[in-house]
């Protein structure tokens, strides 16, 4: 096995298992052996299963912020902006959907050090899209009669259940998905003419 696969594999090992039989009964020696490598290999690139969980997150938390920053500096009207950021992390989200799975039902389990930096990151991706939203409130495209906070937990939430609800194997499309959500949203946060 090349050196550039190990961390690869070592961390489809790991996301295999947790999603299996969770991240507090696996092993080390379980994942390195699924893994096809040895415990030195591992431990090159990983210290430690808090390691691995956070790994695992971390793909999808930069994944995302690179796609905001793109939308962001591509510019437009804010409620095509809000709306191409809203579809974006509902289909990136779904495309990672094992890894955030694993992930948001393991987080508590994060060291201190790692979930300070989890939580750094994603207020982090929070503050770049509020900025969207605040720009639409200034420009009198998105509604001020409901704090910002509320209105971005309200999308969020249904972001952080797909995993309880969305099937790939579904009816509809990841793209029909994050069409349709982000479409509920706007209509729930734009000012209505008159």
């Amino acid at each position: 096995m090349r050196t550039t696969n190990v961390a690869d594999s070592v961390l489809k090992a790991a996301l295999d298992l947790f999603a299996t039989q969770g991240y507090a009964t696996t092993s080390v020696q379980q994942i390195v052996e699924a893994a096809g490598v040895t415990k030195g290999a591992m431990y090159h690139y990983f210290q430690s299963k808090d390691d691995l969980l956070f790994a695992i997150y971390d793909r999808m938390l930069t994944l995302q912020r690179r796609h905001l920053d793109d939308i962001v500096a591509a510019g437009g009207p804010p409620l095509e902006v809000i709306r191409a950021a809203c579809v974006d992390v509902v289909e990136t989200s779904i495309d990672l959907l094992p890894e955030g799975t694993v992930f948001f039902r393991s987080m508590h389990m994060l060291s201190p050090a790692r979930h300070q930096e989890v939580t750094r990151r994603r207020r982090d991706y929070h503050d770049a899209f509020a900025a969207l939203v605040e720009k639409g409130q200034a420009e009198g495209v998105v509604r001020t009669d409901v704090p910002r906070s509320v209105l971005i937990a309200h999308f969020y939430s249904d972001v952080h259940y797909l995993s309880y609800w969305y099937s790939p194997s579904g009816p509809e499309t990841k793209t029909e998905v994050a069409q349709q959500l982000a479409d509920l949203f706007l209509r729930s946060i734009t000012v209505e003419d008159g």
